[in-house]
């Protein structure tokens, strides 16, 4: 293998976004602070984040619109959407409900003007995933100059180093002050958005202070201590001026819904107290983040692995990304989720922690798909701490999502509006297909019991996991309808964010019966049901959910032979769009397998095919995420790479930001005049490069279930399975070996391993190795590709197999 470190992103240009330079940066983050580096030599701005600092939203009381319920319901079943479409949607406008949501506010800009005299050479930045440390290199009169600066995960703080080699000192000036309000773009057609007011700034040469109000009053800011090594900082009005040194120590701590002189008070005594220099700063954050990071490694035998982000793209715009890319994007996702998720925070949402626009566009926390994409990672990826800001960000805002329940629908249980900020789970978007939609809280609930699943934690399944289970249940026993055939109804019904293509349904898109709707509900009530009889909760309950389960209809297939994506005979379906929301069963879901109905998968496999083939250009970044991970799960390992193939070169810009379309008009997903940034795509590449290497289940482990042609030989540690397994893959095809490490981390188990296509083990069991275990635990069978291990706690199993 390759020892050179996949690691590592190299740029040999600074953000040059025109009038959005923020989009370039390369980004630090704590999961809580974030940091953004643009590069330049003369003129270095570093944008600087909050999790917690949103604003612009309005929350009036949310009116009982319930009782127009009926009347929807009966135009819709009647056939006369376009009639009963916009039913709640006028009966909220005309109580005059009017709110608006939050968005996130970057907390400022942090400025240094460095002396130039003969001009920059040998420039380049590069970001260091394993640390999280960024670096801006460059030569000039015959001296090396660097900045060097990360977001300490244990600190809450940015600690950046200024150097100078040799001889050579350091000239230059830093300030901070509001996020430069130039460098934000806005989309054709949108207003220019409010910035914030009371913008305050100082310095005494020890300390740069800063400041400015929010829309509700209340202030935000950053103070930042310099410490240099050798020469001095004196002050010029609000700017601190270095001059003579040939290091300088910058540490910031920011405050968020303060008061500006009380939190710079407090901030200047806790970084005078600080007394640990930048080498010992950055390695008892590295302790933390590259835990984390290095949970999981993934090696494909890259050659070239270290050019430059710019001549990767190049080389995946003739046609294929290279497989140093594939390991630096699979990283990144990795990388982003870390530095922008952590427990007692707020989840990671359409712009991680990185948003530089005033007003945001599209930045929330999107869940009829984005939000879920984000996170698909964390288990496989042995990160389940991650998702613990979303459960918490969930059951924070459990009350606006039963009002929600109450007012739009008369229903028990909760509604979960599939865009949300932090600061209310009331319904904000008021739009048929965001009304319509009621399959939020039960994807969600998704998330909840793999949680469970993958780390066998079932003090978390029966406080956490279970109830929210039952809360999405209870709304589902209230809001479906029964037809005539018995059959359960659900109206009104939304396939985000589809209409049916033979022109039938609402003109948003407001339908009866959209597949995901009951795909959803089925897998929510199955695993209510199992767990709950398994912890002996809910006794009077289950009879009832069983019930529901025995009621939802089948799946159906069209005359394409690609599974429907309504269960209704009215609509016809609709192959040109970015969703591909009925396809849940299959992914993210694992109801349907070829073992299982080899029919219906098929008929799953068309359905996706159909999206690629017929609806490339109605494709998006995360679409062709979404696609590749579907691939993957349906064994189609080289259609899977394809995806990611065609999202490097329609969707990824040179810091490896994936963006929502294609900009330049290149044929590739949705033509729009603007492309935002979404980091969702860039989460979906991780977690489809996982779904490639390993699918598990409660009992059942795939090894290499979907590896594509070009993947001929590599490795990768440490990823999570069911069952709270950890798995090693190692494999090289020329050589036609492949060797597996299985260790139950929590409980003694027997599951299956089925092996890729190909290959098998050798007639005899000796070339299963167990660790410390006695002679039992080794196998109980084997036939064809499926082999029967009894995993004991703590013990790894190792197989080695063979490719004929």
């Amino acid at each position: 293998m390759n020892t050179e470190h996949p690691w590592k992103l190299k740029l040999l240009t600074p953000s040059s976004w025109w009038g959005a330079k923020w989009r370039e940066a390369l980004p630090t983050g704590s999961g809580m602070i974030g940091a953004a580096v643009y590069g330049g030599v003369h003129r270095e701005t570093v944008m600087l984040t909050h999790g917690d600092l949103w604003w612009q939203s309005r929350t009036p009381d949310l009116p009982d619109v319930s009782g127009r319920l009926p009347e929807l319901r009966r135009l819709m079943l009647e056939g006369q959407e376009a009639q009963a479409e916009p039913i709640l949607v006028d009966e909220l406008h005309r109580t005059g409900y009017d709110p608006v949501m939050a968005v996130p506010l970057p907390l400022g800009d942090l400025t240094i003007m460095s002396a130039v005299d003969e001009g920059f050479k040998h420039y380049s930045r590069e970001l260091d995933m394993q640390t999280g440390e960024v670096t801006v290199r460059w030569k000039d009169r015959g001296a090396a100059f660097e900045r060097a600066l990360f977001a300490s995960r244990p600190e809450d703080m940015i600690v950046m180093e200024l150097r100078a080699e040799g001889s050579e000192t350091l000239q230059a000036r830093l300030s901070l002050g509001l996020h430069d309000p130039s460098d934000v773009r806005r989309p054709p057609g949108r207003p220019e958005a409010p910035l914030p007011t009371e913008v305050e700034s100082g310095s005494d040469g020890s300390f740069v202070w800063y400041a400015a109000q929010s829309d509700n009053g209340s202030d935000f800011g950053a103070v930042i201590r310099l410490i240099p090594e050798g020469g001095m900082v004196t002050a010029d009005g609000a700017e601190a001026v270095i001059g003579g040194s040939g290091k300088v120590l910058v540490l910031l701590r920011m405050f968020v819904h303060g008061s500006r002189e009380q939190e710079w008070k407090r901030l200047k005594a806790e970084l005078a107290a600080e007394e640990r220099g930048y080498a010992e700063l950055l390695e008892a954050h590295v302790g933390e983040h590259r835990e984390l990071f290095g949970r999981m490694s993934l090696d494909l035998g890259a050659e070239g692995r270290g050019r430059s982000n710019e001549e990767l793209l190049l080389a995946a715009y003739q046609g294929e990304a290279p497989l140093a890319m594939m390991e630096k994007m699979w990283a990144y996702g990795r990388y982003l989720l870390i530095s922008s998720s952590r427990e007692g925070g707020s989840p990671c949402h359409l712009y991680g922690l990185w948003c530089g626009e005033y007003r945001g566009f599209w930045a929330f926390n999107m869940a009829n798909e984005n939000l879920q994409m984000i996170y698909w990672q964390a288990m496989s990826g042995r990160m389940p701490e991650l998702l613990l800001p979303v459960f918490d960000y969930m059951e924070r805002l459990m009350d606006d999502f039963r009002l929600n329940a109450r007012h739009l629908y008369g229903c028990r249980g909760i509604f979960i509006p599939a865009p949300s900020a932090p600061d209310s789970g009331l319904l904000k978007t008021i739009a048929p297909h965001i009304i319509h939609w009621t399959g939020a809280a039960g994807w969600i609930a998704q998330h909840y019991y793999d949680y469970y699943l993958y780390t066998q934690d079932r003090d978390f399944l029966r406080s956490r996991a279970l109830p929210f289970l039952r809360e999405v249940a209870l709304f589902y026993e209230d809001f479906f309808i029964t037809g005539e055939d018995g059959q359960l109804i659900s109206c009104p019904s939304n396939s985000p964010e589809n209409r049916p293509g033979n022109g039938a349904g609402g003109p948003k898109g407001t339908t009866v019966n959209a597949t995901m709707d009951f795909a959803i509900a089925k897998e929510v009530l199955s695993r209510l049901v199992a767990g709950a009889e398994g912890e002996g909760l809910y006794p009077e309950e289950i009879p009832v959910w069983k019930e529901l389960l025995g009621r939802i209809p089948a799946y159906q297939i069209n005359e394409d032979g690609a599974v429907r994506e309504w269960m209704h005979p009215a609509y016809g379906d609709e192959y040109h769009h970015r969703h591909q929301s009925h396809l849940y069963p299959m992914f993210p879901g694992k109801e349907v397998r070829r073992d299982k109905d080899p029919a219906l998968f098929d008929a799953f496999l068309t359905a996706v095919k159909k999206r690629l083939v017929v609806g490339l250009k109605e494709q998006t970044g995360w679409s062709l995420a979404h696609m590749a991970n579907l691939y993957a799960r349906l064994g189609e390992g080289n259609l899977a790479l394809e995806c990611l193939d065609l999202l490097s070169r329609s969707a990824v810009i040179n810091n490896f930001y994936t963006l929502h379309n294609d900009w330049r008009n290149m044929g590739i997903g949705l033509s729009m005049d603007w492309a935002p940034f979404q980091i969702d795509a860039n989460m979906g590449w991780t977690a489809a490069v996982q779904e490639m290497l390993l699918y598990s289940e409660p009992g059942l482990l795939r090894i290499l279930p979907a590896l594509p042609d070009r993947w001929s030989r590599g490795r990768a540690n440490g990823m999570l399975a069911c069952g709270n397994i950890e798995a090693d893959v190692d494999w090289d095809l020329e050589k036609g070996m492949l060797n597996v490490r299985l260790k139950s981390l929590t409980t003694d188990q027997q599951v299956a391993v089925e092996l890729p296509e190909g290959c098998s083990l050798p007639d005899t069991v000796d070339r299963v190795i167990v660790d410390d275990a006695s002679e039992d635990a080794v196998t109980e069978a084997q036939s064809g590709r499926r082999l029967q291990l009894l995993l004991q706690a703590g013990t790894p199993i190792f197989v080695e197999m063979v490719f004929q």
